[in-house]
């Protein structure tokens, strides 16, 4: 089992992070920084899925890893999705 960790957006990736993820994570901070997003008190968390990493940004962006092809690809919030409060 592996464990996940946490944290800031700008602070270091975890070293066990496949480049392709970390390329994703700076691509996507890198957004953020261009549209003049707050993001500073904004955490990245790493969770692990059958051995896969996933990363998830507190507004919702997902990041997750293609081991077959060596890939990441970034799933951002829609709007178009319901929350708690459209219930």
């Amino acid at each position: 089992m592996q464990l996940g960790t946490r944290w800031p957006v700008g602070g270091s990736t975890p070293d066990r992070l496949p480049a392709p993820v970390v390329s994703a994570i700076l691509r996507v901070e890198g957004e953020l920084a261009e549209q003049g997003v707050d993001a500073s008190a904004w955490r990245w968390t790493l969770t692990w899925l059958e051995r896969k990493p996933v990363v998830e940004l507190d507004d919702g962006t997902v990041i997750r890893y293609d081991a077959a092809t060596d890939t990441a690809h970034v799933h951002e919030p829609s709007e178009s999705e319901p929350d708690d409060d459209d219930f």
